[in-house]
């Protein structure tokens, strides 16, 4: 197991990104690109990205013994850098692109879901609730499933990094002159990689048939948290009947409302994200709701 080591003042320094990482989906696409595992998360993804990318423009993600090109990028040559950028590029068109705003929307989600637990709870709730292979026993966050050794953080902080494409284990970057980071999976449910292409208008989207168009775009505004200000103006509406959606989508339990400073702050909970994702948690079934005007 991986053993994280905090100091007063590294829980001070403790942060979680408000958007995804393109570089690191990347990486661990790829590396989801070459198993089986997560069929209703991922199979319509993967077979989208083999149909797009020609099987030589994927060699990216394939082991291959060194070869001259490969000990010409370690060394820094810059055409092998650029051939390597080339195929990255290439990569994350087909792969990573059609699917920005639908990993943006769910990594936004959790990051409001793990504030909303910070402020409320502290660094201690924040930790121990980070993921299932995650133990927090303090000072020392504990990562289950990676290699056995210790990690002192020396007052650099962390950095928590949602990820769309991190599979079951939580992954890292350790490098002493960079701040660590600790990327783990968001909670994956099926619909969470949706391309931009098949998004839902508004006049056929299954979420405002049920909703209606306002209150949907309100659940929408909530996924990143929003003011009742700023949601009249996602909504286009008023601030009275921002706060009227507000309070419906509230008692719904759709959202959450609390107190930040002069002004109130809305965010999405669980169960808003699986409606607004279009399926349950593949858990437990969540309580019936129904939503009245």
């Amino acid at each position: 197991m991986l053993r994280i080591h905090f100091t007063p003042r590294d829980l001070a320094r403790v942060t979680v990104a408000t958007t995804p990482a393109p570089l690191w989906e990347v990486l661990l696409s790829l590396h989801m690109l070459q198993q089986s595992d997560g069929r209703l998360i991922f199979e319509d993804w993967r077979r989208h990205v083999r149909a797009t990318v020609a099987a030589d423009q994927m060699r990216l993600f394939k082991y291959r013994p060194v070869s001259p090109w490969t000990r010409e990028l370690a060394q820094g040559n810059r055409a092998s850098l650029q051939k390597l950028g080339r195929a990255i590029r290439t990569y994350h068109n087909a792969a990573i692109a059609p699917y920005w705003k639908s990993i943006g929307t769910h990594v936004s989600a959790d990051h409001a879901h793990r504030g909303e637990a910070l402020a409320r709870h502290g660094v201690d709730r924040l930790l121990s609730s980070l993921h299932p292979r995650v133990r927090w026993v303090a000072p020392v966050l504990q990562v289950l499933d990676l290699n056995d050794r210790d990690l002192y953080l020396d007052g650099r902080g962390i950095e928590l990094q949602p990820s769309a494409f991190c599979w079951q284990v939580p992954t890292k970057l350790r490098d002493p002159e960079l701040k660590p980071i600790l990327v783990y999976p968001i909670q994956h449910a099926p619909g969470i990689l949706r391309q931009a292409s098949m998004e839902a208008t508004s006049s056929n989207d299954p979420l405002c048939s049920l909703l209606g168009s306002t209150r949907a775009a309100a659940l929408e505004a909530a996924v990143t948290g929003c003011t009742t200000t700023e949601l009249a103006r996602h909504c286009k509406i008023s601030p009275a009947a921002a706060s009227h959606q507000a309070t419906v989508l509230r008692g719904a339990g759709l959202i959450t409302t609390r107190r930040a400073g002069a002004s109130v702050r809305h965010e999405i909970t669980q169960l808003g994200i699986w409606l607004h994702s279009g399926y349950g948690s593949g858990r437990t079934r969540p309580a019936r709701t129904r939503i009245t005007a």
